[in-house]
């Protein structure tokens, strides 16, 4: 309250600023002052959540194979839920380099702060707070982020005109993020969040309804064009004939090896998703045609290792 009271330029009492911008109502919190200003919302809304999970992959894996990095939970008053996921999201994104018309590497981010940021704060002022049961959820893979906002898109605003069209489910928590100058209140954000993509050379962010009932932003981030940058730079060393002999599996053994430095038995079998009776022959077999080379005491030797044929 005392931030807000900052942001609007007023000395007035708490609950005078809440009687006149409407969270006050007969002595009692409106559901969007519960929200945005009560010490635990969840308590009346549980699924007021945003969850973030980091992943190790492409997709999520279950069960022994269960493939989660890192996973949060924020259920604070919305303005605090906003900033600590802001800064948990933005502490598990990669830098990537990359070699620069001028010979020298540069860094860049995984994604443009301001669109996967935009994405997370429209997510937190246009859910659907009605529907109980889910919550927003930012997932983060090797080559996406998805944000996916509990609630579908109003009869108004459609997958093709939402980039345009200005619309809030939640016109009183939109107001309040606008004077915390977080939400885009003309929309103006989506469109920029198309741009921020575009500057950085990434695929367009895409939206969707995946069940029905949610909203889904979609940023793919540059991994399949390192992933095509790494095939060429194969192909290059041990020549485009050489590869189309390869096997699909050996063919991915390679590129993991060229993008891990070195790989075991065990972490090959993860990454195919196959057991070890396959994986072993499949590293046995690069090595025989000169591409990896083995690295242990033993067959049994538990730090056992491949890496890349050091004349190549």
């Amino acid at each position: 309250m005392a931030r807000y009271k900052t942001e609007l330029g007023t000395s007035a009492s708490d609950e005078q600023i809440l009687r006149s911008r409407g969270f006050l109502h007969d002595g009692h919190l409106t559901n969007a002052g519960v929200l945005l200003f009560s010490a635990n919302p969840t308590k009346f809304m549980p699924w007021a959540r945003v969850r973030v999970i980091r992943f190790d992959g492409n997709k999520m894996e279950t069960g022994r194979r269960l493939n989660i990095v890192k996973d949060r939970t924020f259920d604070g008053p919305l303005p605090k839920t906003i900033e600590d996921a802001q800064q948990f999201i933005s502490s598990q994104l990669r830098e990537f380099q990359y070699l620069g018309d001028d010979g020298k590497f540069k860094v860049i981010p995984e994604y443009p702060e301001f669109a996967w940021f935009e994405g997370l704060v429209n997510a937190v002022a246009h859910r659907d707070y009605a529907m109980s049961g889910d919550y927003i959820r930012v997932m983060m893979y090797d080559d996406r982020l998805e944000i996916t906002s509990p609630g579908k898109l109003p009869n108004i605003v459609t997958l093709q005109n939402m980039k345009y069209t200005r619309w809030s489910r939640n016109p009183t928590i939109a107001r309040t993020l606008v004077e915390f100058g977080w939400v885009r209140e003309l929309n103006e954000g989506v469109q920029r969040i198309y741009d921020e993509m575009a500057d950085f050379f990434l695929r367009e962010p895409t939206f969707s309804e995946p069940n029905g009932s949610s909203v889904q932003l979609t940023l793919e981030n540059s991994a399949t064009s390192r992933i095509l940058r790494r095939e060429d730079s194969i192909a290059s060393d041990f020549g485009k004939e050489t590869l189309n002999n390869l096997s699909e599996y050996e063919l991915t053994a390679l590129q993991y090896v060229y993008g891990k430095g070195k790989v075991t038995v065990k972490e090959l079998s993860d990454y195919l998703g196959r057991s070890g009776k396959v994986s072993r022959p499949i590293l046995k077999s690069l090595v025989e045609k000169r591409m990896l080379d083995w690295h242990g005491n033993s067959l049994h030797n538990p730090s056992q290792y491949y890496s890349l044929h050091p004349s190549k």
